[in-house]
């Protein structure tokens, strides 16, 4: 039993990045595809898609890098932790490497992109931050 599986999704996505991979696989769960939507949505990893049935699935990301071999993801960490939750008013948010990073914040309305936190004046527990 894994205890703490965001962290380990966000480790493999950095292993793969590092490795200059294209793809990765990572066992599914709803919050997991939630991430990977933001992520997607926010152009840090090319889409995701679900393989497999039953309980057993699993989510392949598909990595995004420039032509000149350049990341798009720079660096991954994970904020809050099971050990350790950490929660932010909406106005007390981060904002990741000066905005051109991205914290994804748990809210009463689902998983959200810091902006949009900030814009609907929701606050939450900041599960990480990529950039």
């Amino acid at each position: 039993m894994m205890t703490d599986p965001i962290a380990d999704m966000l480790t493999r996505l950095r292993n793969a990045n590092t490795a200059m991979k294209a793809q990765v696989d990572v066992p599914t769960s709803k919050l997991k595809e939630e991430v990977a939507k933001i992520l997607t949505s926010e152009g840090f990893i090319r889409g995701f898609d679900t393989v497999g049935d039953g309980p057993q699935r699993t989510l392949r990301i598909q990595l995004k890098y420039a032509e000149d071999r350049t990341r798009a993801v720079q660096g991954v960490r994970r904020v809050s932790s099971p050990g350790l939750r950490v929660y932010k008013k909406a106005s007390d948010l981060p904002r990741v490497n000066g905005g051109l990073g991205v914290a994804i914040v748990s809210t009463s309305q689902g998983l959200l992109p810091d902006r949009e936190a900030r814009r609907r004046r929701l606050g939450g527990e900041i599960m990480c931050e990529v950039w």
